[in-house]
């Protein structure tokens, strides 16, 4: 056991990414049955539908699991309340001020980890009392930071200035990947791109094929000026890179943006005209398989490739 799987009480330190239109129960579930710990995505859920996964995940599993919350989500309060009334022990916050509810949670008897982008926001989650930190490289999928730092530089950056377990995030999808992350001093991994390519995904299949067929250079950070966001490039993403052309204001970027783009896109398969939001380890995705083997699989390699450097 490390420092992690102790503090969730799992098997392996993988945590599952709880990502938007893709992390639902049957995801979730699939993780923790499988030593990780899953995670719902509680972004993409109204409330009522939030409640939903819970229940449907208490009854698909009996191993720990948790909640990602985006802090910025309009209607955190209930979702908060939702999460306690259901008994949910471990709770992932994003995008937001960590301060604002992690007393509340802990006081609850909830574990409370924060997703960060920086040494700065580390810190500062620290002083919150978070349990833990995940620390996120650009090349991550979705949503990012605007510092731009690669995970394997913030990774031991991070490692230096902070007391609390160490999660690494982004750009990892194989057993090498989490090695050389806890190599540089992470305590786990969460991986969310290779997860999104498994069968028990929420994502449209056509989404699934896409993260397969993605190559190094395919998808690119943009957005910066609404909320950094990686996306694969297809008709959309050129949209948004001709709209830059003509160096347009936020209000122009979020008419173009739209509403429910990511959800036409991850849910929905609409490969022109939704947002295809994927890391840019999806470049060593070449296969849509099940939970259990791709888990099994990152760890087996992981033990594989670390008894070979010790013999060295």
């Amino acid at each position: 056991m490390n420092k992690i799987t102790k503090l969730f009480n799992i098997q392996h330190p993988i945590i599952q990414g709880g990502m938007i239109w893709v992390s639902g129960w049957k995801l979730a579930s699939a993780v923790s049955n499988a030593g990780g710990l899953g995670l719902i995505g509680a972004g993409s859920m109204y409330p009522d539908v939030l409640r939903e996964h819970i229940q449907k995940c208490k009854k698909a599993t009996d191993k720990p699991f948790g909640v990602n919350v985006p802090m910025l989500y309009p209607q955190i309060e209930e979702i908060v309340n939702i999460i306690v009334e259901e008994g949910v022990k471990i709770v992932f916050t994003s995008a937001g001020n960590p301060k604002t509810w992690t007393s509340f949670l802990k006081e609850k008897g909830i574990t409370v980890v924060h997703v960060v982008s920086s040494v700065k926001f580390a810190l500062k989650a620290e002083a919150a009392g978070v349990d833990a930190v995940v620390c996120e490289g650009f090349e991550a999928g979705g949503h990012n930071g605007r510092e731009e730092t690669t995970t394997f530089t913030l990774i031991p950056m991070v490692k230096e200035v902070v007391k609390i377990p160490v999660i690494a995030a982004g750009g990892i999808a194989t057993g090498r990947g989490m090695l050389a992350a806890m190599v540089l001093g992470a305590d786990a991994v969460q991986i969310g791109s290779r997860f999104a390519a498994t069968l028990e995904s929420s994502a449209h299949t056509n989404f699934k094929q896409t993260i397969v067929n993605v190559k190094d250079g395919d998808t690119h950070l943009t957005l910066k000026e609404l909320a950094p966001v990686r996306l694969v490039k297809n008709k959309f993403f050129n949209d948004v890179q001709r709209l830059y052309e003509n160096n347009p204001t936020k209000e122009e970027l979020k008419d173009l943006l739209g509403r429910a783009r990511a959800k036409k896109g991850m849910f929905e398969g609409d490969l022109d005209e939704g947002e295809l939001e994927i890391g840019q380890i999806a470049g060593l995705i070449d296969e849509i398989k099940p939970v259990k083997m791709v888990l099994q699989e990152i760890i087996d390699e992981f033990n594989e490739v670390k008894g070979l450097i010790n013999k060295l």
